[in-house]
């Protein structure tokens, strides 16, 4: 079988090694005579993988002990709306900072739920770019300041994060969580759905400092509630298994790897060849993102015409290219080389792209 090179957005490429090894044990996980999909979540079995996914992560990202780690439903947009339900008391007010697509349906979320603010956009120029950081409106009295790490659709992603004050910063990392190593203890939450860089679509995770959880209002739902997931070990109700079954498989596939700066540095590799196709091509594919805000994980960029961009994607498609179509927010082309995109799947469509441009 001939894999495809997948440049999917999400759900997204997932390791070759991970899905051949669940393959393996699907119809019987560790001789059980079941599969790890019919068994309980209340079982041995599957508290191992559980605790042990949390394990993994904790040790990959070097969580520090006053964090907790959830596996939850209800992607990223449900965290749009848990987070100011938890956090966005009364009579105060939430900074959400503008990148892209993602951090304004957080926004719309929270102003549905209470007072919020906008502290940065870059909305102005089709969010081409992060705002600079000496431009961020940021005031000690508000009660979290929310921003999206990575912008899929738009090719952009914080190369280095604001100092708040003691204010929380909250992390929406869905795209480029696990790709680069980060200070988890800059932030107060993280979440990111993992159909990305940690696994399959239908777990989202959590990492929150402890200290947030004092005065959450009593009226917020019991699903909504962090503290009931906590309590619980994220098992409060079923929680998805095969998929953190799968990211199980995948933290480990990581930690074979080298670990996260050994990931980090795969994926400036990956992002530069395609960068410096589009840097050297005399205009021929102009690229979406300011060459300071560009992302790591979403190369965007069009063509001269519609024309080109539609026979540039057709001839991908032949060669099987899948996934770079734009998202129609910004049109043209998506490169998506999340960690699990291999350096010859850039290679080989780094030279579709060169011969592209020489054949018109």
């Amino acid at each position: 079988m001939k894999r495809a090179y997948n440049f999917n957005a999400g759900p997204a490429a997932l390791p070759t090694a991970v899905l051949e090894y669940a393959q393996a044990e699907l119809v019987d996980y560790h001789g059980m005579g079941m599969s790890i999909l019919e068994i309980s979540h209340r079982s041995k079995e599957y508290e191992y993988v559980h605790n042990h996914a949390k394990h993994l992560l904790c040790q990959l990202l070097s969580i520090p002990d006053d964090y907790e780690v959830l596996f939850l439903q209800g992607g990223a947009s449900m965290q749009f709306a848990m987070i100011p339900l938890n956090f966005l008391l009364p009579g105060t007010t939430a900074n959400y900072i503008l990148t892209g697509y993602w951090s304004e349906k957080a926004l719309a979320e929270a102003t549905r739920l209470g007072s919020t603010f906008v502290g940065g956009s870059s909305a102005d120029s089709n969010y081409s770019y992060i705002p600079e950081l000496d431009q961020l409106k940021l005031y000690p009295s508000h009660a979290y300041v929310h921003l999206t790490s990575n912008n899929t659709i738009y090719g952009t992603q914080w190369h280095q994060f604001p100092d708040t004050k003691g204010v929380p910063l909250i992390a929406d990392m869905s795209s480029d969580i696990l790709s680069r190593p980060i200070d988890v203890s800059q932030f107060a939450l993280i979440y990111a759905g993992a159909q990305k860089n940690l696994g399959p679509a239908g777990v989202t995770v959590v990492i929150l400092r402890k200290d947030l959880l004092k005065n959450v209002p009593e009226q917020v739902p019991t699903m909504l509630r962090y503290s009931t997931h906590i309590a619980a070990n994220s098992l409060y109700n079923t929680p998805p298994t095969f998929a953190i079954y799968l990211l199980d498989k995948v933290l480990e596939w990581v930690g074979e790897q080298g670990g996260v700066a050994a990931i980090a540095q795969q994926n400036q590799l990956k992002a530069e060849m395609l960068y410096e196709v589009i840097d050297h091509s005399d205009g021929f594919y102009r690229g979406h993102a300011h060459p300071q805000s560009r992302s790591c994980m979403n190369v965007t960029f069009t063509l001269p015409t519609k024309e080109l961009e539609t026979e540039f994607l057709a001839a991908a498609r032949e060669q099987g290219f899948v996934g770079l179509n734009g998202h129609r927010a910004v049109g043209g082309c998506r490169v998506s080389i999340y960690n699990a995109v291999p350096v010859a799947a850039c290679e080989a469509l780094r030279e579709f792209m060169l011969q592209f441009k020489a054949a018109h």
